[in-house]
């Protein structure tokens, strides 16, 4: 049995803001938060409506951006540099 992994209402946010993000890799999620592809898809299937949980499968669903290794290896970043500016 898996150990169940807490989130605060900040991460779970992250999460899924990650979870939607098309360049994040499942990887760099489970990285940040030790969750595994399938933990995301069970938290984004308890978290979502039902319409918008289908629509978010549909688009990760063998994008090679979300998985390591579909992805192209000269790319190493999770995230595009502009994404996070300081203020």
């Amino acid at each position: 049995m898996r150990e169940q992994i807490t989130l605060t209402e900040s991460e779970l946010s992250r999460v899924i803001e990650m979870a939607w993000e098309d360049r994040t890799p499942f990887d760099a999620i489970q990285m940040s938060f030790g969750l595994s592809e399938s933990d995301v898809i069970d938290l984004m299937r308890k978290e979502m409506k039902k319409t918008s949980f289908k629509m978010w499968r549909k688009r990760v669903t063998g994008r090679g951006t979300k998985h390591s290794a579909l992805r192209d290896p000269s790319i190493t970043r999770a995230y595009c540099p502009t994404q996070y500016k300081n203020k």
